[in-house]
């Protein structure tokens, strides 16, 4: 059977101040009042089942999910006593399903992206699905056509085509985050694209994979599953999961993966527009520019500002700039940011130098 599980866990702080510990980014309505995890949700409409959607996040979160989501049941849910990386998440999600369903096949999708068109993002998770179904031995990945160098993703390059399955391709290698001039090299060449960080797996061959390349992670969440469905499974959780070593999907297994022999690594190429929206500035992308290049989603008056990004959660809140260059303006009714276009990427260190009552 087909499953989906989105993860869920970020705690966002490179959208400080909007995005908060009991309220992390993909709960809040960020996208035309929307939250980036109700948008994860409807993109599986026509590829999973409702029943079959899994959500995996902060077990603090599931009160607030519930708000969120109220379709989704606690079973529904897993939650994490604390964030132990992608490759817990998804070890985790693969013992639960395979615990009920031996023959479980389940995509991995995000809580923190925008995919459009949405009609493309189904037809290639569909491919995805079909290709482990025909061998489980395939761990498939989704490749995003790199539209420029960015260095703040990872790039999967495509290798010999697949026969029979139209856009997919044997993943020839992983790269991550490669500096501006290998980029550059990887966009001429047309045969990268950036690693989106989906994923289709069979449950027990993932779990298999783990064994062979985390054996400490596969002993915690085989304990996890096997005290699943039974009086002990919140304590056990509670004790095994926190000791699980941190580390990403991407370098436990993946990359490992693409050089067994036991394992067929494979790569869909999507042909969607692709956002991370994991930092002011990628959320700027979001929002359309005057004829200055300033970004809003608020009440706002500029004079002679040029390329401000003004954000604010507060519909009757004006905010008003005199001759601004390159600046990020963050509205709450606690806390304003402001800080240089060019620091955004400080925002996370600045998050945990405030006084906790603001994190």
């Amino acid at each position: 059977m087909r499953y989906a599980m989105i993860m869920a866990g970020g705690a966002g702080t490179r959208l400080w101040p909007m995005s908060r510990r009991d309220r992390p980014k993909q709960l809040i309505p960020l996208i035309d009042g929307r939250s980036l995890l109700s948008l994860a949700v409807e993109r599986l409409e026509g590829v999973v089942e409702p029943k079959r959607r899994l959500l995996c996040t902060s077990e603090a979160h599931r009160a607030l999910i519930h708000e969120v989501l109220p379709g989704f049941t606690d079973e529904q849910i897993l939650g994490e006593p604390m964030g132990r990386d992608t490759v817990n998440a998804i070890g985790f999600t693969a013992v639960v399903l395979a615990k009920q369903d031996p023959d479980a096949v389940f995509a991995v999708l995000t809580a923190d992206h925008i995919i459009e068109p949405q009609n493309e993002f189904r037809r290639k998770v569909c491919l995805g699905f079909e290709l482990v179904e025909q061998d489980p031995t395939r761990f498939v990945t989704f490749s995003i056509m790199a539209t420029h160098p960015s260095t703040a993703y990872g790039y999967v390059e495509r290798g010999a085509a697949i026969p029979g399955f139209q856009a997919a391709y044997i993943a020839k290698r992983f790269v991550e985050k490669p500096d501006a001039k290998t980029a550059q090299q990887y966009v001429d060449a047309g045969t990268f694209g950036w690693n989106g960080g989906m994923f289709v797996f069979a449950a027990k061959q993932f779990l298999e994979a783990l064994q062979w390349f985390k054996p400490a992670s596969y002993e915690g969440v085989s304990r996890i599953g096997e005290a699943w469905g039974t009086p002990r499974q919140q304590a056990v959780l509670e004790e095994v999961y926190p000791k699980l070593p941190k580390i990403s999907v991407d370098y436990a297994v993946m990359e490992r993966a693409a050089q067994d022999e036991r394992i067929t690594v494979c790569t869909v190429a999507m042909g969607v527009w692709w956002m991370d929206v994991g930092s002011w500035p990628s959320f700027g992308e979001t929002l359309t520019e005057d004829q200055h290049g300033n970004r809003t989603n608020a009440r706002t008056t500029h004079l002679d500002s040029r390329r401000v990004l003004a954000v604010s959660d507060d519909p009757n809140h004006t905010i008003t700039t005199v001759g601004c260059t390159d600046l990020v303006i963050v509205h709450t009714k606690d806390t304003t940011l402001v800080c240089p276009l060019s620091q955004t990427q400080r925002v996370k260190e600045l998050a945990q130098e405030v006084d906790e009552s603001l994190r």
